[in-house]
């Protein structure tokens, strides 16, 4: 379903997020224990032979999975700790009889009553679609496929056939543009498509298996079901044959390619994109951007080669994809079998959290001021800013000391540095979802309504003033990201809390938490591909080319390091997908430690439960990775995740940092142990 969290990801649009999948968390207490507890580590490790089960074997090893997860963590601690909270208040919500019709109470209990009541979702099967199928099996010629493509886009049915979104434009960014993308699978990845191997093939028949269960729980005659499978497959491959890889992707320059409609248009002789653009409720735009031109070359062939019968079935898929975990049971039960196949998870999780985290995903801002009043302090968004404030201060300060950066350059660093602008807790204007109809009776419908809305309110920023208030994660959710073309770094209030943050906590622990949070989302504006924006979000060159030389060569160390560690049996972390991340965690805990050392508890030598302070440091920053994940799941990360797996985000950044190996005594002969000349200072 096309819903408000596919336009939250357009907003995200080149943002750098902290971690892969969002969570929603509260202002939780503090630990029964010790802030760094030694009942969750294991001492019988040497630190400088495996820091990770040094710091976390005891939790990682008492903490297996739980079979509603695929992961299991700090952060899915922080989810599944609030999830209850949060679930109240949705409860209340709902049960609140003399809510005034249009308040925030009553739109999100209206929401949430209606997700809840499965037996009126039972009793209505596929009904809520029967119509969209039949009008997507109808359609007679390739001007019917478009058209059908149009229409499913703007009104929240799905996004078949390629991507679309509006958002600032990189090499103007006061702008807001039409910009067109590759797209048209549904499996995770391109790789899923392309690749052979045992476990690709045994994903790509759970992946059919699935289609066919949805048709003919549809009616569709079992064995047409397996042949429309079989033609959804093989269409969906060639799209993937002509996407480019996510390392690809990840270049600004490359998939930044701006076009005149009508000139795009003389490149895809089947595909007039001016009309088919009105349809999409764009007029009045003459120019675009298109991340992957080949993609569009490809496509205009198969729509051709294709014959109109498969683009019927294609299309229907995309309806029932798209539809199916909002429908009766067994389309939700199918998808979670699906998702079984990709993840691992052993079983599906309860309904009731699925629908408080649609809710966030939905209508998060309206959520999100129920969640604030109760779960949110103010001394908390007090004692981040002064903590982002002594961030860049020790930013500014080692980009001042770098040895390999030339003054120039220097300078345009520090403008970029001293122009960010930081977002903590939750928005100063929420937003009101004006227009967007909730029903207490219609769940489907409510569903379909936001992503209609959310598809309209995306439109409708053309021509108009980019909106700098606005957010692209909900307030409960435990992430923060860094967005290039906006040149700001965000943290919902989600994240202010242990073990990231807790206002009763030492600075250690809290520099070593949220500090290394704060410095990881500003390293991005200096990583690899954010270091191509400047101080105004303009995706232009500001470095000397020796410095950028330089820099380049630096990172290369960075991947190299990260290419060599290896997660089940033969795959290794993909370093260059990941350089992002990982010199957002290396630069970003670099920054911390110079903010820490700048605290009273930094330059003295105290020790609390047997640590001293800069162990507490390390030790917190470790704590905040701990986790373990099912052999399915890290597969998929590897293939789909610009972050590292959690073990070597521990230790990854640690083994480049002199002050870690003081802390700890470690020596030549550790395992972990990297001379000094080896290790890599970028920021």
């Amino acid at each position: 379903m096309s819903n408000w969290k596919n336009h939250l990801k357009l907003l995200l649009f080149g943002a750098a997020v902290l971690y892969g999948a969002e969570a929603s968390a509260q202002q939780s207490a503090s630990p029964k224990g010790p802030f760094i507890d030694k009942a969750n580590m294991d001492l019988s490790v040497k630190p400088g032979d495996d820091f990770y089960n040094y710091a976390s074997g005891a939790w990682v090893r008492s903490n297996p999975v739980p079979a509603k997860e695929t992961r299991w963590g700090s952060f899915n601690l922080l989810r599944d700790f609030n999830i209850q909270a949060v679930k109240d208040i949705l409860d209340e919500a709902a049960a609140d009889k003399n809510a005034a019709a249009g308040s925030v109470n009553k739109r999100v209990g209206d929401f949430y009553a209606s997700a809840m009541d499965s037996a009126a979702i039972d009793k209505l099967g596929y009904k809520p679609i029967k119509k969209d199928l039949k009008r997507a099996g109808k359609v007679k010629n390739l001007q019917g496929v478009l058209n059908e493509v149009a229409y499913q886009r703007t009104s929240g049915v799905g996004s078949p056939m390629f991507g679309f979104y509006v958002g600032q434009d990189r090499k103007d960014p006061n702008t807001m543009i039409p910009q067109f993308s590759q797209g048209g699978t549904t499996l995770p990845d391109r790789d899923y498509y392309l690749k052979n191997d045992a476990r690709n093939q045994k994903i790509q028949e759970a992946y059919k298996t699935y289609i066919t269960q949805l048709f003919t729980l549809t009616g569709t005659p079992e064995a047409k079901a397996k042949q429309h499978a079989e033609t959804i497959f093989n269409l969906e491959k060639k799209m993937a044959e002509a996407q480019m890889a996510r390392v690809e992707m990840r270049d600004p320059y490359k998939t930044y390619n701006k076009f005149a409609v009508a000139d795009f248009s003389k490149t895809t002789s089947n595909i007039d994109w001016q009309p088919l653009m009105a349809k999409m409720k764009v007029t009045g735009e003459d120019t675009i951007l298109v991340n992957n031109p080949k993609f569009f070359s490809e496509l205009n062939d198969l729509l051709t080669s294709t014959p109109i019968a498969d683009w019927q079935t294609y299309l229907q898929w995309n309806i029932l994809k798209s539809s199916a975990p909002y429908l009766s049971t067994p389309f939700a039960d199918a998808n979670f079998a699906y998702t079984q196949a990709l993840t691992g998870q052993k079983v599906q999780t309860p309904r009731w959290q699925r629908m408080s985290q649609l809710t966030d995903r939905t209508i998060g801002e309206l959520l999100g001021q129920l969640y604030v009043q109760k779960h949110f302090k103010p001394e908390a968004k007090a004692r981040m800013n002064e903590m982002i404030a002594n961030l860049i201060k020790a930013y500014e300060i080692r980009i001042n000391k770098l040895e390999w950066m030339s003054p120039a350059t220097k300078e345009k660093a520090l403008a970029k540095l001293h122009a960010f602008r930081p977002k903590v807790g939750y928005p100063d204007k929420w937003e009101t979802y004006d227009g967007l109809e909730i029903k207490r009776d219609a769940f489907f419908a409510n569903v379909r309504n936001s992503g209609e809305w959310g598809y309209n309110k995306m439109v409708n920023q053309l021509g108009k003033p980019v909106d700098r208030e606005r957010w692209g994660m909900t307030p409960p959710t435990v992430n923060a990201y860094y967005s290039p073309v906006m040149n700001e770094i965000v943290f919902p209030a989600g994240i202010l809390q242990f073990p990231f943050f807790d206002p009763k906590a030492d600075d250690a622990v809290n520099y070593g938490g949220i500090g290394a949070v704060i410095g990881h989302e500003i390293s991005h504006g200096f990583d690899d591909s954010g270091s191509q924006y400047d101080k105004d979000g303009t995706l232009r060159n500001w470095w000397q080319e020796e410095d950028l030389a330089k820099f380049k060569a630096k990172a290369k160390l960075l991947k190299e390091q990260y290419d060599g560690y290896t997660v089940l049996d033969s795959i290794h972390v993909n370093g260059q997908l990941t350089l992002g991340e990982n010199i957002g965690d290396l630069g970003g805990l670099a920054g911390a430690y110079e903010a820490f050392k700048m605290t009273k508890q930094g330059q003295s030598n105290e020790l609390i439960d047997g640590f001293t302070p800069d162990q507490r440091f390390f030790l917190s920053w470790a704590q905040v990775w701990r986790g373990n994940i099912l052999p399915e799941a890290a597969a998929q990360q590897i293939v789909t995740d610009p972050h590292s797996p959690g073990q070597y985000r521990t230790i990854g950044p640690l083994v480049n940092m002199d002050a870690w190996y003081e802390a700890f005594d470690v020596q030549p002969g550790d395992k972990l142990y990297k001379a000094p000349e080896e290790r890599i200072r970028i920021w």
